[in-house]
């Protein structure tokens, strides 16, 4: 077939989008497959201890049990589908339970109190195994200003403790400290620790950082604050003989020029472009956003619509870049007002009252988050996180089964369609329906052999990657 454009003509076209395609794919890589922690605690870095998570996950556990003794009692007070149905008394539900117990995984899904008896059962494991995911052990609004000596000694001995858990294995998969902000004021106390606690943990841990360690910069504002901590990062490396670009950042998201600058642009991108690849993560702060917008603090809520007008903005902002993004935290607690062993039948009932209605509001708070495409949050108290794991598991297990259909269905059809170069068309469309998978196996709410109802294999889960899924099987 005759054309009319002259080839070199096209030539021209085709190279100078090759070069504008790749600048954009550069920029937009698409979400990150690996894996990224449901939640993190913060800690006042003056409690810190090796086994600090671990004792955590512990008191969460007990404040499951007693609380919620039964799966029947946790549906009722968080309203789960199929809640109605459930018995009410004792006998009832331990009758129900042994009944549930020896039914198979395929009749389980039958019956109407699966939901509820399966989110109960996986909460109660992932806190025997791994209460906490991510900590921060914080040196800002959990530590508060104190005397620079205080801060001084926490720093080391919170260091020491941290190369004691490493070397005991008592720490979290994700963790990582909080310093004080570069703002003007703040600005050389926040570097100072951050000093003192990488060259304590050095000498203490055989001069080696944990695995997916990061430093938390709060209330940032513009990049040079960004781009300071940069510089402090390469300059620590170079002494230290540390691999180049190990020291990774995260970011606050906390006030509205973080949402809008001077210049009337949303400047989120840029910041993260001034961490020059180190900076993987944006969490949203909650109370001190409210507050940049003149909320009082009666109605600081996680679902207050200013929250949700910079969610929406910074999921825009940094939508495909790869950049995790975290919600911030509730900040009513599930803790009931007596405390001991030896308490009135009265006061234990009024405690799970009071507990029950924090879940609750928890719950919704977490789920809203979920829905918003925000898959993290703060937890700032151990009874905080069975609700987290409530709220991940259910939201994962109620819509798992349509989002496997859809997968299969997808990869079916991609896997007929044509490649172009090495890029397939539709690789970030089939990447992201793989994402909520992954993210499911990651909390612990559907196992690799669930998610194979996707069709795919587990090794071709395990790869992570829509487009190698796609090559292996073409080949």
């Amino acid at each position: 077939m005759k054309l009319s454009i002259p080839t070199d003509i096209t030539e021209n076209v085709l190279s100078e989008l090759k070069t504008a395609n790749l600048a954009f794919q550069h920029i937009y890589p698409g979400e990150q497959p690996h894996r990224q922690p449901v939640h993190t605690v913060y800690g006042g870095a003056n409690l810190f201890k090796s086994d600090t998570t671990v004792k955590m996950g512990q008191i969460a556990l007990k404040s499951f049990k007693t609380n919620a003794p039964n799966f029947a009692i946790l549906a009722k007070v968080l309203e789960l589908t199929g809640h109605e149905s459930l018995p009410s008394t004792e006998n009832e539900i331990k009758a129900l339970e042994g009944r549930l117990e020896r039914l198979s995984h395929a009749d389980l899904k039958k019956e109407h109190a699966w939901l509820s008896y399966t989110v109960y059962k996986k909460i109660a494991q992932k806190l025997e195994h791994e209460g906490v995911e991510d900590f921060r052990i914080d040196f800002e609004d959990g530590f508060g200003n104190r005397p620079d000596k205080e801060e001084d000694e926490t720093a080391v001995n919170a260091a020491k403790e941290l190369a004691k858990g490493m070397k005991e294995k008592t720490i979290s998969p994700f963790i990582g400290i909080r310093i004080k902000p570069f703002t003007e004021d703040l600005k050389m106390r926040g570097i100072r620790t951050l000093d003192i606690f990488l060259t304590t943990l050095l000498e203490h841990s055989g001069n080696k950082i944990p695995g997916n360690f990061v430093v938390m910069l709060p209330k940032v504002t513009i990049p040079e604050q960004i781009e300071a901590l940069v510089k402090l990062f390469e300059t620590f490396e170079k002494i230290h003989s540390l691999p180049a670009g190990c020291l990774k950042m995260e970011m606050m998201v906390e006030a509205t020029q973080a949402m809008m600058d001077a210049e009337g642009k949303n400047p989120l991108l840029k910041l993260i472009r001034a961490g020059k690849g180190r900076c993987i993560a944006a969490h949203f702060g909650t109370y001190d956003y409210t507050a940049s917008c003149n909320i009082t603090a009666k109605y600081q809520t996680m679902d207050h619509p200013v929250c949700d007008f910079a969610h929406h903005m910074t999921r825009v902002a940094l939508g495909n870049t790869g950049i995790m993004l975290s919600d911030g935290a509730t900040n009513v607690m599930p803790v009931g007002p007596h405390r001991g062993d030896n308490l009135t039948l009265d006061q234990e009932m009024e405690n799970r009252a009071v507990v029950h209605k924090a879940w609750k509001l928890g719950y919704g708070h977490t789920m809203h988050s979920l829905i918003n495409g925000f898959y993290q949050g703060w937890d700032l108290n151990p009874a905080q996180l069975p609700m987290r794991y409530a709220a991940t598991y259910t939201f994962f297990l109620e819509s798992y089964e349509d989002a496997a259909v859809r997968l299969r269905n997808f990869v079916d059809k991609a896997a007929q369609a044509t490649l172009s170069g090495d890029v397939f068309d539709d690789a970030a469309t089939g990447q992201g329906l793989l994402n909520y998978f992954l993210k499911a196996m990651n909390c612990g709410a559907i196992t690799e052999k669930e998610a194979t109802m996707t069709g795919l294999t587990v090794e071709e889960i395990r790869s992570r990657s829509f487009y190698r899924i796609l090559v292996g099987r073409r080949k």
